[in-house]
C-alpha cells in the first residue's frame, strides 16, 4: 500500500512541474510579510482556494522563480487514502533527487492543496521549514486545520490566510465589469450597470462557479456545497452521532441570517418538537459550523467577557448566495443579504467586528476595528425613504457620536440615499456600491 502511494505521489509530482498555469480571476487577497512561515490558505469548499494557490505560483514565476522550483499537489484524491507524513517525506526526498541543484541552494515552493487529509502533516511542515530552504503553502477546508493543537505542534511557524467567496469587487472582474474609475466620476449609465450589479450579487453572492448561473441551477449547486460540507467537515471529520440536530441547527443559521441567536433558546425549540440533544452538543455543533466556514457569528461589543456571553450572538452564512436557499417565506431578504455581505466584507477587510449598543439600548449592525486600531460604526439600511426608518437607523449613530466622539460612523444606503440637511454632519452616508469598490474603506 505504502509503495502505491508513493508511486501515485510522483506521478502527481511530475505531473505538477509540467502543468500549465490556468486562466483565473485575479483574487484580492494579502499575504503576509513575514519569512520563514507556512502560509495556511483556508476557507469553505470551492470558495476558490486552489485557484489563489495557482494565482500565487503565477506571481512567484512572474518575479523570476524557475518552473522547476515551483510544486503545487492536491491531496484530495481518493486513491491516497491513509496517507501519512512519512509519505511527505519520501515525496520531498524525491522531487530533490529529480532536481538535486536546488536543495540547500534555491528555495523551492511547496503548495499543498488540502494538506488536512494527511496524518501529521503539521509535523512535517515545521521540519521542512526548520530544515530545507523551502517556503511553503498549504490549504484545508477547516479551522480545525489550524486549531490549538496544529498552532502548538507548529511552534507558531503557521500564518492564516482566509479565503472567502468573491468579494463584488473579485465578481466584478471575473465579469469584465470593474470599472477603472473612482465612483465618483463614473457616468450615469455605468452607475446603473454596477447598481444592478450588485443587486444581482446579493443574491447570487460570490462562489466562482454560481456566478451568472441559471437561480434553479445555483440553488442545486449550492446546496451540493453546503451538503458535502455538513457530511465531510462536520459530521465524518467530528464524527457526530446527532445528524438530525446539526442539519436543524444548520438550516435555522443559514435561513435567519442576522437573526439573533441563543443555544439557550434553540435547544428549548428543539425539546419542544421532541429532539433530543444537550446544549453542550448545541455549543458544539456551533462551533463545528464555524470551522467549516458555513458560517460566521458576532458577539455584543461589550467591556466584560460575561456581556459578551449573555447577550445573543449574530450568525451570518459565509456567503449572501446561500440565503435564498434557504429561505423557507418567499420574503426577497434584501436588507438581511447586504447586512450580511457587509459583515463579510469587514471580515475580508481585516477588522474585528461585534453588533453595538448604545447607552441608550439602540444597536448598531457593526462596530468594525481595522487591522491598525481605527474604530467605525456601520449601519447598513437597504431603503432610507421613509423618514421614520431614516431615523431609526441614524439614532444609534447619533448616540455614539456623543458616548464615541473617535469611531467614525458610516451609513450605507442602498436606495435612495438620504438628503444631506437629514443626516448629521458626522455621519458618512455613502452607497454601498462606492464602498465595496474601495479596497481601502474602512480601513
Amino acid at each position: 500500500m505504502k509503495g502505491q502511494i508513493q508511486e501515485i505521489l510522483q506521478s502527481k509530482l511530475t505531473e505538477s512541474l509540467s502543468a500549465a498555469l490556468p486562466r483565473l480571476t485575479r483574487r484580492e487577497i494579502r499575504l503576509p510579510r513575514i519569512p520563514n512561515k507556512a502560509m495556511a490558505v483556508i476557507g469553505m469548499r470551492r470558495s476558490g482556494k486552489t485557484c489563489f494557490l495557482w494565482q500565487c505560483l503565477a506571481d512567484l514565476l512572474d518575479s523570476g522563480a524557475p518552473r522547476e522550483s515551483l510544486v503545487l499537489l492536491n491531496f484530495e484524491d481518493d486513491r491516497l487514502a491513509g496517507i501519512d507524513a512519512s509519505d511527505l517525506s519520501a515525496l520531498l526526498e524525491t522531487y530533490y533527487r529529480m532536481h538535486p541543484e536546488f536543495r540547500s541552494r534555491r528555495e523551492v515552493t511547496f503548495f499543498l492543496d488540502e494538506i488536512q487529509l494527511v496524518k501529521g502533516w503539521e509535523t512535517f511542515a515545521r521540519r521542512i521549514l526548520d530544515s530545507e530552504k523551502v517556503r511553503l503553502f498549504v490549504s484545508g477546508s477547516s479551522a480545525a486545520m489550524l486549531s490549538r493543537e496544529v498552532h502548538t505542534s507548529m511552534r507558531g511557524r503557521a500564518m492564516e490566510i482566509t479565503v472567502f467567496p468573491f468579494s463584488f469587487r473579485e465578481a466584478l472582474a471575473h465579469r469584465g465589469l470593474l470599472p477603472k474609475k473612482d465612483w465618483r466620476f463614473l457616468a450615469k449609465a455605468e452607475r446603473s450597470t454596477l447598481e444592478k450589479a450588485f443587486r444581482d450579487y446579493l443574491t447570487e453572492g460570490g462562489f466562482p462557479d454560481a456566478q451568472n448561473s441559471d437561480p434553479r441551477d445555483r440553488r442545486q449547486l449550492l446546496q451540493g456545497y453546503v451538503d458535502v460540507a455538513i457530511l465531510r467537515d462536520v459530521i465524518e471529520r467530528h464524527q457526530v452521532s446527532n445528524p438530525v440536530s446539526l442539519r436543524w441547527l444548520q438550516r435555522h443559521l443559514l435561513g435567519n441570517p442576522a437573526a439573533p441567536f441563543s443555544i439557550q433558546k434553540f435547544y428549548h425549540s428543539l425539546k419542544s418538537q421532541g429532539i433530543p440533544v444537550s446544549k453542550d452538543t448545541l455549543h458544539a455543533f456551533l462551533a463545528h459550523l464555524e470551522d467549516a466556514f458555513l458560517i460566521r457569528t458576532t458577539s455584543l461589543l461589550a467591556a466584560s467577557e460575561r456581556q459578551r456571553m449573555v447577550n445573543p450572538r449574530k450568525a451570518y452564512p459565509i456567503d449572501p448566495g446561500l440565503i435564498p436557499v434557504y429561505e423557507r417565506t418567499g420574503r426577497e431578504n434584501l436588507g438581511h443579504a447586504f447586512e450580511t455581505a457587509v459583515f463579510i466584507e469587514l471580515l475580508r477587510r481585516g477588522c474585528e467586528v461585534h453588533y453595538y449598543r448604545s447607552p441608550q439600548g439602540h444597536e448598531a449592525d457593526f462596530h468594525a476595528v481595522d487591522p491598525c486600531g481605527n474604530p467605525m460604526l456601520v449601519q447598513v439600511c437597504a431603503n432610507a425613504a421613509d423618514p421614520a426608518t431614516l431615523a431609526r437607523e441614524l439614532r444609534p449613530l447619533v448616540e455614539a457620536g456623543t458616548s464615541q466622539p473617535e469611531t467614525r460612523s458610516v451609513l450605507l444606503v442602498l436606495d435612495p440615499l438620504p438628503p444631506k440637511a437629514a443626516v448629521p454632519d458626522f455621519v458618512e452616508v455613502i452607497h454601498p456600491v462606492q464602498w465595496f469598490l474601495d479596497a481601502d474603506a474602512g480601513q
